[in-house]
């Protein structure tokens, strides 16, 4: 299904307001900001899944200059918006080099009131929700929240959607998702979907219940909160009833080999965290992940096993990784104030409980006038070649420059 469909839907609820809007003032905006940066990547050369770099054939070193942007135009009745991407890339290897340019509208979206409580929109949103750093179990389309890397841009789904909002208490809409806006980034099982998310707010409290189905699987429950205790304290949790599809088995004797269900049994997967402001502004967060849907330690260890006794099984193994190999995770943020001028800084630490390997990350931004930065990101991973976090290559580095625009 094209996004031809939620056009014409949007179109039919604008034209009643057309001849309002046109005496409306319209407000518009924009920014963008320009980006050039160059990495590392120190390859393990004895990987498991990757040996010798022979299977992914990872970049080594690369250079990327992007335009990032952001567009709006609104007026009582309307709100366009858009956020895209233009980017230029060189990547090297042992094996030769590669060029790359893309351009994309990541998100994009035509937002209507079509009463006091009422709009419909249409478009590609990030539909992703709670307040969760690592991992966000409560939606069912970004488990990868994308928080962990400062340099990641989401791609959203696209949509059609019906909100109700009575009040700043209460909140409902009805999303059909057509799908993946990128389907590189996206997996297409969530295409021709329908979610249902229900939101309540109070003072110091806010919580979320979302249910999406899709033709092929079994519907996803999810549900997020929060809870402030006091002025220096968050509490919150998220927790999600669902199914993964085109899951990796591990059994774990080693004798048996992979196999792949295209719809694994719906499994919890929860996460509990809390962040702590001090008075400087800066702010500690822990949190806890558990899958249910992750693999036991006999069964990672059979996962490297199987992967090691051959390259078809390497190559299976690497293309079918499951999104988290492990069950349980401990990940904790320590950053600056956001509110500081001169600039922003965040280390980040995971540990997987299930086979002892880790990441270790920092993010630094500087600014050296009212528009121009320079960042920097640092990725170390232990564990070896056998654990998760390493398995593909032990740290990673990039410097780069941002120019804020206009």
């Amino acid at each position: 299904m094209s996004i031809a469909a939620p056009l014409v839907v949007l179109l039919l609820a604008v034209a009643p307001f057309r001849a309002a809007a046109d005496d409306k003032l319209w407000r518009t905006s924009w920014d963008a900001a320009l980006y050039g940066y160059a990495g590392h990547m120190a390859l393990r050369a004895d990987s498991v899944l990757n040996p010798e770099n022979r299977i992914a054939r990872l970049p080594q070193r690369s250079d990327t200059a992007e335009l990032r942007f952001n567009l709006r135009a609104d007026n009582e009745t309307v709100r366009l918006t858009a956020r895209g991407l233009v980017a230029v890339s060189e990547s090297r290897n042992a094996f030769g080099g590669m060029s790359q340019k893309e351009g994309r509208l990541g998100q994009w979206q035509a937002r209507v009131r079509t009463g006091e409580a009422w709009s419909i929109a249409a478009g590609r949103d990030v539909l992703n929700w709670g307040p969760a750093q690592f991992r966000s179990p409560s939606s069912p389309f970004y488990f990868d929240n994308g928080r962990s890397d400062p340099m990641r841009e989401l791609t959203g789904m696209d949509m059609v959607q019906l909100s109700w909002t009575p009040d700043m208490g209460h909140g409902a809409s009805l999303t059909h998702i057509m799908r993946a806006g990128d389907e590189q980034a996206q997996s297409t099982a969530w295409r021709d979907s329908w979610l249902l998310k229900l939101d309540r707010r109070g003072d110091d409290w806010a919580y979320g219940l979302a249910a999406a189905h899709a033709p092929h699987l079994p519907t996803f429950f999810g549900a997020h909160g929060q809870w402030t205790p006091d002025d220096t304290t968050l509490l919150y949790g998220e927790y999600a009833f669902a199914a993964v599809h085109d899951a990796l088995r591990s059994p774990e004797d080693t004798a048996l080999p992979f196999s792949v269900q295209p719809v694994a049994p719906r499994r919890g997967t929860v996460l509990l965290g809390m962040a702590y402001t001090f008075e400087d502004g800066r702010t500690l967060s822990a949190e806890y992940l558990h899958d249910g849907h992750g693999y036991t330690p006999d069964q990672t260890a059979a996962y490297f096993a199987r992967a090691a006794s051959s390259p078809v099984l390497a190559g299976q193994a690497l293309g079918l990784m499951p999104r988290l190999l492990g069950r349980d995770y401990l990940h904790l943020v320590w950053q600056s104030n956001l509110m500081e001028s001169d600039g922003y800084w965040r280390l980040m630490a995971t540990h997987n409980l299930t086979d002892g390997s880790g990441i270790l990350g920092g993010y630094a931004e500087h600014h050296l006038d009212t528009q121009l930065s320079a960042f920097v990101l640092v990725i170390c991973n232990a564990g070896g070649a056998r654990g998760e976090a390493a398995a593909l290559y032990t740290r990673s580095l990039t410097l780069g420059l941002k120019l804020a625009l206009p």
